[in-house]
């Protein structure tokens, strides 16, 4: 079996340098860029199965390079920021990155992430499970297809996840660890921010009446006027 290739769009050598040392002894093929356009330049070259990418860049940045390589492909992204705030500002944008990870970061629970993506990703489809339908909201497991209106939706593989659970028990509202544990495979709690992320990114591409929020508890899939 071939290893799985990540790429790692970094600007700071010292990081990508380290980042790129410890996939490589953890059993990855590793290719590696330092700013937006050549990152660009090598997933499409390189064909990954996961991207690393920082959120600082020269030239494109991070969040120009996570909408440039998801508009070729459905490719995971772990996002990198160096402050809270950042990662706050991604959240606010629903960029469709899969996770994100705050420097300085322990290196195991970045591989430990990148895992978990990909243990995601590689999930075969359920053919078993019937198609959702709600109103204009399609949702066809064995394709891994979203069509709102007749019109197919682009998710990435995290957003497809995300909405097929909330939509299997619609109404029924799952708090963010719940759903890190369903979705993304998380067991120690952190990442909630990432759910939020999510969910801003199904709201914006499938429409704000899809997910309910019920502050203070967590989200909900909603049939209300779909």
């Amino acid at each position: 079996m071939l290893p799985r290739r990540i790429a790692v769009i970094e600007d700071e050598q010292t990081i990508a340098s380290a980042v790129a040392a410890r996939l490589r002894t953890e059993g990855f093929d590793v290719e590696v860029a330092y700013d937006g356009l050549d990152g660009v330049d090598l997933v499409r070259r390189y064909a990954p199965d996961l991207v690393v990418l920082d959120l600082m860049l020269p030239g494109l940045d991070g969040i120009e390079v996570c909408r440039e390589i998801q508009r070729d492909r459905q490719v995971p992204v772990v996002m990198l920021t160096a402050r809270d705030s950042e990662t706050d500002k991604l959240v606010g944008l629903g960029v469709g990155a899969d996770d994100y990870m705050t420097k300085p970061f322990s290196p195991r629970e970045l591989v430990a992430r990148i895992r978990a993506v990909l243990r995601r990703v590689a999930r075969a489809p359920e053919p078993e499970l019937p198609a959702i339908r709600y109103g204009a909201f399609e949702l066809d497991p064995a394709r891994r297809e979203v069509r709102r209106e007749g019109r197919r939706v682009h998710l990435t593989p995290t957003e497809f996840d995300l909405v097929h659970f909330l939509a299997r028990t619609p109404h029924v509202v799952y708090g963010r660890p719940r759903l890190l544990r369903e979705v993304w495979g998380y067991r120690d709690g952190a990442g909630e921010r990432t759910v939020d992320s999510h969910v801003r990114a199904l709201r914006r591409k499938l429409g704000s009446d899809v997910i309910r929020t019920v502050h203070g508890v967590g989200y909900a899939f909603s049939t209300h006027e779909l």
